[in-house]
């Protein structure tokens, strides 16, 4: 365990808090100091509010010292997405036509850190709306990778990948939609817990896509993602989607073996065409996995292109719906790249969105019958490492359309089946930026993710490694 308070991963310093070892309001002035040296290099936070989070620090440590205990985030400080509503706050779901939108409730996910003792840093930066895979934003500038701040942090959770990898916040929610918790957590060196579709409530979450959105977190370990999901994640009456399955004990999860685990390795679609630095690190992960006992065995998906060109017709189509008055009345207010994918989803026809919604039940059927052996399956999560933001930009080439559409290949299949998936370091290219591998596993089951994810932790330092302050 690291002696720097803001070096520790999430477990770690909420048990040094609880513990007295250090103060919320030590840890949270460490923070401060960081995001202090890296924002200007980074621009990860949308807002940074540090008079009242030294505030809440110490009235923090007044109750404990009391012995008053809220949760087990007491006197954690985090930073999350800003899309995630907080009442009297603004929230600018990155975007100018929300830059004054002050919220009047709470979304039910964030109420649930904080009535577990979590302290408020600010607000973390995001694709505009949320619609975007390489962390662009047209009205605040792009979230820079920590790594290499000449290349993308991945979309649409930039800032939340970029915070939690620089060590500015120790987690952080997201969301993933098509990818948008795993491309972020792959490009930055991080893990991001993709959950079940209605696992965790989206009550108080800025919509993109209702049969898609999902809440999770972005955390240096799958022990740190355990520990957040088991706060937030249960039915919730704000949200009559979330769903009523059983909860499992995922930080319990977190101290499993993968002895007696299969682990599937797709036969084509997710090890084609693939960038050869992560071809290696696919190849490395799976070596580790198979000698600390998990069992690797081939698996025959189903066509995952026509779930990939699924999962991009139903999020045009509700997307598009979602936006449609403001799109008439405000379209100016839109960055260029963002009017344009929304005004795209305009044009799929009903009947096309109904029958990609019928196809749904048959399509994960037929994943089920396919991986029926396995316990999960690895992949990566992106065919290539993160590219820079200037050929990833609007006037990026010609080739940077197609890379778009590179980027987030292997996520949407899982969006539309409504899987889990958790994403973890995996490996570096040998020009220093991270590769991460997704774990995808079945519906409401990600206990055994986070076994695989924690296990393969334990034996790599991966998600230990640091970026460097640019000079």
């Amino acid at each position: 365990m690291s002696t720097e308070p803001a070096l520790m991963t999430l477990t770690e310093v909420a048990r040094a808090i609880a513990m007295k070892q250090v103060s919320s309001h030590e840890v949270t002035r460490a923070l401060l100091h960081r995001i202090a040296q890296w924002q200007p290099h980074l621009n990860a936070f949308m807002s940074i509010e540090s008079e009242a989070a030294l505030k809440a620090a110490e009235a923090a440590d007044a109750e404990l010292a009391k012995g008053e205990v809220r949760g087990p985030l007491h006197g954690v400080p985090l930073a999350h997405k800003d899309m995630y509503y907080d009442a009297g706050k603004v929230s600018t779901c990155g975007s100018l036509i929300r830059r004054d939108f002050v919220a009047t409730t709470t979304s039910t996910a964030l109420q649930r850190l904080k009535d577990a003792g979590q302290v408020r840093l600010g607000t973390l930066h995001l694709a505009e709306f949320a619609y975007g895979p390489t962390g662009h934003n047209a009205h605040y500038g792009p979230v820079r990778n920590p790594w290499n701040v000449a290349h993308i942090t991945g979309g649409s959770s930039s800032g939340s990948g970029s915070a939690v990898a620089a060590r500015l916040t120790y987690a952080a929610l997201g969301s993933d939609t098509g990818g948008s918790i795993r491309m972020p957590a792959h490009f930055c060196g991080v893990t991001g817990l993709k959950t079940t579709w209605s696992r965790v409530s989206r009550a108080g979450a800025m919509p993109l896509s209702q049969s898609l959105d999902t809440v999770g977190p972005l955390a240096r370990t799958a022990e740190d993602c355990a520990l957040l999901l088991a706060l937030m994640a249960g039915p919730d009456p704000e949200d009559s989607t979330a769903s009523h399955e059983p909860l499992s004990d995922y930080v319990a999860a977190t101290k499993g073996s993968l002895k007696g685990l299969k682990i599937g390795v797709p036969a084509s679609f997710y090890v084609d065409d693939l960038d050869g630095e992560v071809a290696r690190v696919l190849d490395e992960t799976i070596a580790v996995l198979k000698r600390e006992g998990a069992d690797i065995v081939k698996v025959e998906l189903p066509d995952q292109r026509q779930l990939q060109a699924a999962s991009q017709l139903v999020l045009a189509a509700e997307a598009a719906a979602f936006h449609k008055r403001w799109m008439i009345e405000r379209p100016q207010d839109y960055g260029p790249q963002v009017l344009m994918r929304l005004q795209n989803g305009l044009a799929v026809p009903a009947i096309t969105y109904l029958e990609a919604m019928r196809w749904r039940g048959p399509a994960l059927a037929a994943h089920n019958a396919a991986t029926a052996g396995v316990d999960a399956v690895i992949a990566p999560a992106s065919p290539v490492p993160a590219p820079t933001i200037e050929e990833s930009d609007v006037g990026g080439g010609p080739n940077a359309p197609a890379l778009l559409q590179r980027l987030t290949l292997f996520t949407r299949p899982v969006n539309f089946l409504g899987l889990p998936s958790l994403t973890v370091p995996s490996g570096f290219t040998k020009s220093g930026l991270p590769v991460g591998m997704q774990l995808i596993g079945r519906s409401f089951d990600e206990a055994t993710l986070l076994t695989i994810g924690a296990a393969f932790q334990r034996v790599t330092d991966y998600h230990d490694r640091l970026p460097k302050l640019p000079s």
